[in-house]
């Protein structure tokens, strides 16, 4: 049944009957930031492979595979059958365990910059304690981190990561209420792709910087040639720490991460998403030296570094993880991965050209969207000057044609086969067709 057919269906009473009663239990009925169209919206029944079910029985081919973590798709037979013979044996344990040994080991193979590792549940906890980590070997207290870089929901992560009124470089602006003003004191922003900017800075408070984070490859924008070695340059030259947050890019872009991809080595990274195949799970990891205060036998030396959560470590994200990195560690993995991306890309690119609206493809192949502006988009501001209510009708357009994707992004699997590309396109080129042709959208 193909994806397109899915357009005849309607949403069920029952379907109905539970979008309202999320909104009445849910803050806005959702679980995030992002909603989709009234018309658009749905409810999740079950997922299969490359595709997603909702409560009315419709086929969605879906690339937002749950926000990256999915890169099998869902329900992986090797995942599925790891996790079953896991749970017979208990559901966590808070305690050391052979699985998150073995994870530990396999990242520190992986990730050049790894060798060791703490775990957390969440990316944001990730570069939360891989900041921490920074200023306790620095003993500063300043961030600089990029406008638009989103590293999670704590505060520090919450400063510039989408700001509406962007103030003048280096000063940020909270993206979330209830964060202290005292914070704003801590962070400096940079503009994404611009050496320049960024050594002056840099240069400026080197005195009070304990690292700089980044995401290598930041939400849709490529790093442009020469911008992360110039960055590693820089931040080693003043002896300021260099943080990657990998929560995305960790072996999405490579089995190395974007670390092996761009070729540039930062001191530590937060990485999360695939390395937990679909379970709560993500880690910090750098040189023993920046890795040490976790240590327990540090308590009460003043570099400690305090972390423990309930389910960090647990045996049935780590084995889910390991069947995960497994399955990309079989030959041509990356190939196909990255392939069935470039087709995707190239068929976009062709579509807004055929269908005369001013868009281009932005992305590397395993995550990326199409904008709607023709300026080149390297940064941050670059980026919002695309055309927002274009792009969200068109990712409405695309879910009543059966094939579903974040606001801005799209995530590449395994599983996506030639059929769900060709399938995919079709419905791009009818819901290219339907968008209005004027930049005014209501």
């Amino acid at each position: 049944r193909c994806a397109m057919a899915e357009t005849t269906r309607t949403r069920s009473a029952r379907e109905t009957e539970l979008l309202e009663r999320a909104k009445r239990r849910l803050p806005g009925g959702v679980l995030g930031t992002a909603r989709y169209a009234a018309d658009a919206a749905f409810v999740v029944k079950h997922g299969t492979g490359s595709k997603i079910y909702d409560v009315s029985g419709r086929e969605y081919i879906d690339y937002v595979l749950a926000s990256g973590p999915l890169i099998l798709g869902h329900a992986h037979p090797a995942v599925v059958a790891a996790v079953r013979e896991q749970i017979e044996g208990g559901s966590t344990y808070f305690m050391v365990n052979e699985p998150i040994i073995q994870l530990a080991e396999e990242i520190c193979r992986a990730m050049p910059c790894a060798e060791q590792v703490r775990f957390t549940s969440t990316g944001s906890e990730a570069t939360f304690f891989a900041l921490r980590v920074a200023r306790t070997f620095r003993k500063r207290d300043k961030i600089l981190k990029f406008e638009g870089g989103y590293h999670g929901a704590h505060d520090y992560g919450m400063m510039s990561s989408a700001p509406r009124s962007p103030k003048a470089f280096p000063a940020p602006v909270p993206d979330s209420s209830g964060i202290p003003h005292s914070i704003e004191a801590e962070v400096l922003i940079a503009p994404y792709n611009d050496l320049g900017t960024v050594e002056g800075i840099i240069a400026a408070h080197a005195d009070e910087l304990a690292a700089v984070i980044v995401e290598p490859f930041q939400r849709l924008v490529p790093p442009q040639p020469g911008f992360l070695q110039g960055l590693r340059e820089i931040t080693r030259r003043h002896g300021v720490l260099l943080v990657f947050d990998e929560v995305v890019t960790g072996f999405r872009l490579a089995y190395g991460g974007a670390q092996q991809y761009y070729g540039v080595v930062p001191d530590l990274a937060a990485i999360g998403k695939i390395v937990g195949g679909g379970f709560p799970l993500a880690a910090v990891c750098g040189a023993e030296e920046l890795m040490r205060p976790f240590d327990p036998q540090y308590d009460g030396t003043g570099d400690f570094i305090s972390q423990s959560g309930t389910l960090n470590g647990n045996p049935i994200a780590a084995v889910a993880g390991l069947a995960t990195l497994a399955e990309l560690r079989k030959p041509g993995a990356y190939d196909t991965l990255h392939g069935t991306g470039k087709r995707l890309m190239a068929g976009l690119t062709e579509l807004a050209h055929k269908a005369g609206l001013p868009a281009q493809v932005v992305g590397e192949p395993v995550v990326f969207d199409l904008l709607f502006t023709e300026e080149p988009v390297v940064d941050y501001r670059s980026l919002q000057k695309a055309d927002g209510a274009r792009g969200k009708a068109f990712t409405t357009e695309l879910i009543k044609r059966g094939v579903v994707k974040n606001s801005q992004k799209m995530y590449v699997s395994l599983v996506h086969s030639a059929e769900d590309v060709a399938t995919t396109l079709q419905a791009c080129e009818d819901a290219l067709r339907a968008l209005p042709k004027t930049k005014a959208l209501a």
